[in-house]
């Protein structure tokens, strides 16, 4: 887990992004994770050794009504006989041991009744006392005595539990070290030291699952203190994580103190003092440590709405439900013991294994490993089933098939039914359509390739309606592609092609996807590197289409003006008389505006202004007319073809029609552009009236053909005593362009 940065500054995520960490600093971390592992590996060598050098007796057993003990398999030949018989007592020099009441797989921690967990403590220490005699006698229930001398039991007789169990402990003690070595920092190593505790918790139970009458380990005679002093470790150890990390909060010290306060006190009543009760005691402790780790987790969220707190709350609500329902069936088991005691092992183990793949996904949340995930998913589905099955047994009277037949077909259909629902909840996950992000990404690049300058501004938009992020911020600094942060409460996303003010590279920091609901995942980051790169794509294949179109443009243009010009001006020289000669002259002009247009791919207003007026002023001057001109604009923006040569046209249509057939003596030329609006205003002085009775041939046909294509209205009306006043408006001429 990274270093807090709840209190969000720029710069934090600046030297995230930046960050290059010192080989020497990896080097040093590298090798003291091997000395770990290696400390952890030989730990666990050292159990096993142990384990494998105790006495026992050479057969495996398993419990039957009553808690009994049947003799199941032996390599002895003086028990090979005795399979299927229950053991009555065992003697050995002056120990006895009845078996039946005491002696029963489980553990003293998870035995609800008192009086029973006392009758455990006391038939360990008798099995122990049995087992250190020389000679052992064994009687069956059909009167059998068989004298053994105890045997190391050797590995094979740790049994397949010990090992199952071993190695998901052996791993999240080295997922513990890794986390706390990758950031040392004080919400790490509660980590850690959760991790280090469950993990412990975890190889305990191993330790008690074989089935070979062997001595158990002095330490764990009565394992309630111990065991209840991890999960108490372990609770108050969250609720302290929880109140540094996704934030700080301001009143941590009082929440902290309380919780190791209440995990300590509890700890020392049940050394000290050994009231009735122990096991409530303890459980409502934790129970209580976990609630108040949701309500630290509520409250963070509330501060500042980290997808982090929120995801982590939803696993303590698993937890926390998944233990309510396995307290309730060992509670419930407490009634009928001898039918329920094997189911009720099976229910914690299958718990402190859930627990365990929660502890151990929560490092990888960002990555979202399928794997994690779907184990967490299972072993929770059994921690329900196995405990439903418990209840069954002791609150219905079934028969332990029914009952079990029963509890696995009602967790395997709210599996089925509630899969993808809970892989939501758990992570917050949302799947994005394909649709949705490829009609995104298609308007996003054709609105780049024209205004290149605001790609980040339109992959945040892109970026926002994918993740619905409550942040977004544009930081100055280089990534080579779309990273995680603050397990995965932030997604770094470089935008190739753009800078930012001070020339540096720009990234964009998504903060919180789905506000605050849900985190980003590793697949978030490679889904964005995907979407960056095909708008990269997207934009240069438009480049490379326009710059095609215009060195085609360019082509027609030249031969326009190199063939077809030199002909008309030809032709013109050469007219008969001069209305064909001004005819060519037209047709030269329009053959001039239409190389002109195919020549440049966008033309400036100001540009399009002077060559305007200085066209339009040369051809009323031959013709003896007037000009009044008037062009204002707040900006300059860039004509595209189509609206430089639509505007040319009309202009030359309107300016033509005053010349010929109104016979005017001035014109007046008015026009402003005003945010994206453009108005122009062509006025005569001459002899046209009643604009509403004309018939619009090709020239005013062409000028209200050419306004719509831009967009715009056109309207002619009287201009007062003499003259027509044509005007257009354009009202969305920037967007367009």
């Amino acid at each position: 887990m990274p270093a807090d940065d709840s209190l969000f500054e720029a710069s934090a995520f600046e030297r995230a992004i930046a960050a290059r960490r010192p080989s020497r600093w990896i080097g040093w971390r590298r090798r003291l994770l091997v000395l770990v592992a290696l400390l952890g590996c030989l730990g666990l060598f050292g159990l096993v050794r142990l384990l494998a050098h105790a006495p026992a007796i050479n057969a495996q057993w398993q419990t039957g009504p009553g808690g009994a003990w049947l003799l199941q398999t032996s390599d002895d030949p003086t028990l090979a006989p005795l399979r299927g018989r229950s053991l009555q007592h065992l003697s050995g020099g002056t120990a006895r041991l009845d078996v039946g009441d005491g002696l029963r797989l489980g553990s003293p921690r998870w035995t609800v009744n008192d009086a029973q967990r006392e009758r455990q403590v006391q038939a360990r220490n008798a099995l122990n006392e049995v087992l250190a005699a020389p000679t052992v006698m064994l009687q069956f229930d059909n009167g059998a005595q068989v004298n053994l001398q105890p045997t190391p039991r050797g590995l094979s007789g740790l049994g397949p539990a010990f090992w199952l169990l071993a190695a998901p402990a052996l791993m999240l003690y080295l997922v513990g070290a890794v986390v706390l070595l990758a950031k040392p920092m004080a919400c790490n190593a509660l980590f850690a030291l959760m991790a280090a505790c469950q993990s412990t918790s975890l190889l305990w139970i191993g330790v008690e699952s074989t089935a070979v009458l062997a001595p158990v380990l002095p330490w764990l005679v009565d394992d309630l203190p111990w065991r209840l002093g991890l999960d108490l470790t372990t609770a108050a150890a969250a609720v302290h994580a929880f109140a540094l990390y996704p934030r700080r909060l301001a009143s941590r010290a009082s929440i902290v103190a309380t919780a190791w306060a209440l995990a300590a006190a509890v700890a020392l009543v049940v050394v000290l003092v050994a009231p009735p009760g122990l096991w409530w005691i303890g459980q409502v402790s934790i129970l209580a440590l976990g609630l108040a780790s949701v309500a630290v987790l509520t409250r963070s969220y509330r501060e500042e709405p980290n997808p982090f707190a929120a995801v982590m709350r939803r696993f303590a609500f698993a937890a926390l439900g998944t233990m309510l329902v396995v307290d309730a069936a060992l509670v419930a088991s407490d009634w009928q013991p001898a039918m329920a005691q094997g189911v009720a092992t099976s229910a914690v183990l299958v718990w402190s294994l859930f627990l365990a793949s929660l502890m151990v996904l929560v490092p990888f949340l960002s990555r979202a490993r399928q794997l994690l995930r779907e184990f967490a998913m299972l072993a929770g589905l059994s921690t329900v089933a196995t405990s439903l099955d418990l209840l069954f047994i002791s609150l219905f009277s079934l028969e332990q098939f029914a009952s079990l037949t029963l509890a696995v077909f009602i967790a395997l259909a709210g599996y089925a039914a509630a899969r993808q629902w809970m892989l939501d909840q758990m992570l917050g996950s949302r799947v994005l359509t394909t649709e949705r992000t490829f009609e995104h990404l298609y308007r996003i690049a054709r609105e780049v390739q024209k205004r290149p300058e605001r790609r980040a501004v339109l992959l945040s938009q892109l970026l926002r309606e994918l993740f619905e992020p409550l942040e977004v911020l544009n930081v100055p600094r280089r990534a080579p592609r779309a990273r995680v942060l603050a397990d995965g409460s932030a997604l770094v996303v470089p935008v190739r092609g753009s800078t930012g003010d001070d020339g540096e590279p720009l990234s964009l920091v998504l903060r919180f996807a789905r506000r605050g609901r849900r985190i980003f995942t590793h697949e978030d980051a490679r889904l964005t590197d995907r979407i960056v790169e095909q708008l990269r794509r997207a934009v240069a294949y438009d480049q490379a289409v326009e710059r095609g179109r215009t060195e085609e443009r360019l082509r027609i243009a030249q031969d326009l003006h190199d063939d077809i010009g030199a002909r008309l001006l030809t032709l013109m020289y050469k007219a008969p008389d001069p209305e064909i000669e001004d005819y060519l002259r037209q047709t030269l002009l329009d053959l001039k505006t239409l190389t002109r247009g195919l020549a440049a791919a966008d033309h400036r207003l100001s540009h399009s202004i002077a060559e305007w007026k200085s066209d339009i002023q040369q051809r009323l001057t031959a013709a003896h007319i007037e000009l009044a001109w008037s062009f204002s604009h707040d900006h300059d923006p860039a004509l595209s073809v189509v609206q430089w040569s639509g505007l040319t046209r009309v202009l030359r249509e309107l300016v033509s029609n005053a010349i010929y057939h109104a016979r005017a003596t001035r014109l007046e030329i008015q026009a402003s552009l005003q945010g994206p609006m453009l108005r122009l205003s062509v006025a005569d002085d001459g002899e046209g009236r009643n604009p509403q009775d004309w018939s619009h041939g090709l020239g005013l046909g062409g000028v209200r053909k050419r306004v719509k294509q831009l967009g715009g209205e056109v309207a002619w009306r009287e201009n007062g005593a003499q003259g027509i006043v044509c005007e257009v408006v354009l009202p969305d001429l920037l967007r367009r362009a």
